[in-house]
C-alpha cells in the first residue's frame, strides 16, 4: 500500500481538533453550572495599580490572591459614547450585557443621561429618567433572583454609588441615588417584580438616601424613612462593624448594614483610627454566610469601590491599602467557597492614569523615589530633581515652576499625593484611563473567560454559568 494513503489529511486532523476542542469546552461549560457567583469588581483597579499593590504587599515577585485565579482575560470597558467609561456604563455591561452611555444604570442603550428635566447632565439625589428615555436592562441579580436564589451587594462606598447601584437598579442618570435607594428597598414594583422583596444582603455605606428628610445628614427631599422600610420587611439593621460581628447568620435570613453617613473610610483610616466599621473581608463572609442558606445558590456582587476614589485624588497609600483590602476580601471568601459549585469572578470597571515610572530597581519601595539600578541613587528628571516611581498622567496635584526635591519629602506618608503630569486644578479631579482591564476566575462556567473580552461578554457567560 502506498504510504501516502495511510496518511490522514492534515485539514481532516485540524477539523477533528477543533471539534474536539469544542466539545469539550461545551462539555466542562455544561457539566459546570454556577449554584452560587462571586463577582467583585475593584473600582479603578487597573492593571498598574494591581502590579503596584503585589509590589506594595508582596514584592515584586510575590503574588495576590486575586492572581491565583486560574483564567485570566484582558477586558475592553469602553461605554456607548466615549473611549474612557466612567463606572455606571461599566458595571452595568457587566451586569446587563448592554453598552450604554456615561452616566447610565442597568438602561438600554439608547437611553440619554438626563433627568425628568430634560437636563443633559444633572446633579441631585432626586434626579428621575423623563419619559420615553429608554427601558430598564434586566441584571444578573436579578435573574438571579428570579431563579429563586438569594442575592445579596457589598460595598465600601455608599451602596446607592454607581457600582452596586448598577445590580439593581435601573436609572438614567447616577446621580438619582434617592430613586436609586428606593429601587433596591422591599417593597419595590417599579421595574423588576423579582426584587420586590428587596435585597437579601445590602451592605456599606450611604444612609443618607435612606433616612427622611430631617434627619442629620440626610439628601432625602422627602419623610419616607426607608431603613424603618426594610426593618418591617424582616431585615436586621446594623450601622457599625461591632454590630456585623454580632450578626447570627444561622438565625438571618435578611441583612441591611449602612456603616457610614456617607461612603465608609479608606482602609488605612479604618485601621489607623480604629474607626467602628466592618473591613470589607469581614462584610463579604458575613454577606456569604447569610446567603449560602439558600439551597438553590446565591449571587454576591462585592465592591472594593474606594481604590477608585483614592486614585482620582492622586493617594496612592490609599489606594494600595484599599487594593489590598479587596485582595484581603477574595482570599476570605475562597476560604469559604466551594469552587466545585461556586464560580469567582475578579475584575475592575476601568483604568486609572497612575502609571510605573522611570527604572527603579527591584527592592525599591513603590510608593518612594525612583533609584538607579546600578548607582542606588535617585534618577534625576531634566530639571536636576528625583522624582517618584508612582505618578500620574493628571489629577488636581498642584504643579509649582520648580518642583519639590522629593529626596526630603516623606512619598510614603499617608497623605502624600503624587506628582502628576496635567494639572487639571480641582482636587480629586485625575481621571479614569481608558486602557484595557484584567480579569481573574475560577470555577464553574469559567472556561470561556479568557482571551480579549469586551465587558459586555462577560454577562453572558457568568449567565451560562448559573444556567438562567
Amino acid at each position: 500500500m502506498n504510504k501516502q494513503s495511510n496518511r490522514i489529511p492534515n485539514r481532516v486532523i485540524q477539523a477533528g481538533l477543533l471539534a474536539l476542542a469544542a466539545g469539550a469546552c461545551v462539555q466542562a461549560h455544561a457539566a459546570g453550572e454556577a449554584k452560587n457567583v462571586i463577582f467583585f469588581l475593584g473600582d479603578g483597579m487597573g492593571p498598574t495599580t494591581v502590579t503596584a499593590t503585589r509590589i506594595y504587599k508582596v514584592g515584586e515577585a510575590g503574588r495576590l490572591t486575586m492572581e491565583s485565579l486560574k483564567r485570566t482575560a484582558r477586558i475592553k470597558t469602553y461605554s456607548n459614547d466615549a473611549q474612557t467609561t466612567d463606572s455606571a456604563p461599566s458595571m452595568s455591561a457587566y451586569m446587563t450585557g448592554v453598552k450604554m452611555n456615561n452616566e447610565v444604570i442597568s438602561m438600554s442603550a439608547d437611553t440619554k443621561a438626563s433627568d425628568a428635566t430634560g437636563k443633559g447632565y444633572v446633579s441631585g439625589a432626586d434626579s428621575t429618567c423623563p419619559a420615553n428615555n429608554g427601558t430598564p436592562a434586566v441584571t444578573l441579580l436579578e435573574l438571579a433572583k428570579a431563579a429563586g436564589k438569594s442575592v445579596g451587594a457589598v460595598t465600601t462606598t455608599r451602596v446607592t454609588h454607581a457600582t452596586p447601584a448598577a445590580t439593581y437598579s435601573h436609572i438614567c442618570h447616577r446621580d438619582g441615588e434617592n430613586q436609586i435607594a428606593a429601587q433596591g428597598a422591599p417593597g419595590n414594583t417599579l421595574y423588576n417584580a423579582a426584587l420586590k422583596d428587596g435585597l437579601d444582603v445590602l451592605l456599606g455605606g450611604g444612609p443618607r438616601h435612606y433616612l427622611p428628610q430631617g434627619t442629620t445628614g440626610s439628601k432625602r427631599t422627602d419623610t419616607t424613612d426607608l431603613t424603618a422600610q426594610f426593618q418591617t420587611a424582616g431585615y436586621t439593621y446594623v450601622t457599625t462593624g461591632t454590630a456585623l460581628t454580632a450578626v447570627n447568620p444561622a438565625t438571618t435570613t435578611k441583612l441591611l448594614g449602612l456603616f457610614n453617613l456617607d461612603h465608609m473610610n479608606y482602609e488605612l483610616d479604618r485601621k489607623k483610627n480604629n474607626v467602628d466599621e466592618p473591613s470589607l473581608a469581614d462584610m463579604t463572609e458575613k454577606a456569604m454566610r447569610v446567603l449560602q442558606k439558600n439551597g438553590k445558590g446565591y449571587f454576591l456582587m462585592v465592591e472594593g469601590g474606594r481604590i477608585d476614589h483614592a486614585l482620582h485624588g492622586t493617594n496612592a497609600k490609599r489606594a494600595l491599602e484599599d487594593a489590598g483590602a479587596f485582595d484581603e476580601a477574595i482570599k476570605r471568601a475562597l476560604s469559604i467557597a466551594d469552587l466545585s459549585n461556586t464560580l469567582i469572578v475578579v475584575t475592575a470597571d476601568h483604568d486609572h492614569t497612575m502609571t510605573i515610572n522611570g527604572y527603579p530597581r527591584k527592592g525599591n519601595p513603590i510608593l518612594g523615589v525612583s533609584n538607579d539600578i546600578k548607582t542606588g541613587q535617585p534618577q534625576l528628571a531634566a530639571d536636576g530633581l528625583p522624582y517618584t516611581t508612582l505618578v500620574f498622567g493628571n489629577g488636581g496635584t498642584t504643579r509649582k515652576a520648580t518642583r519639590d526635591n522629593v529626596t526630603s519629602v516623606d512619598t510614603a506618608a499617608d497623605d502624600y499625593l503624587q506628582e502628576v503630569g496635567v494639572q487639571l486644578g480641582t482636587p480629586g479631579s485625575e481621571t479614569h484611563g481608558g486602557g484595557d482591564v484584567m480579569l481573574f476566575s475560577s470555577g464553574p462556567g469559567s472556561t470561556p473567560l479568557k482571551g480579549t473580552l469586551d465587558n459586555t461578554k462577560v454577562f453572558g457567560v457568568v449567565k451560562t454559568a448559573m444556567g438562567l
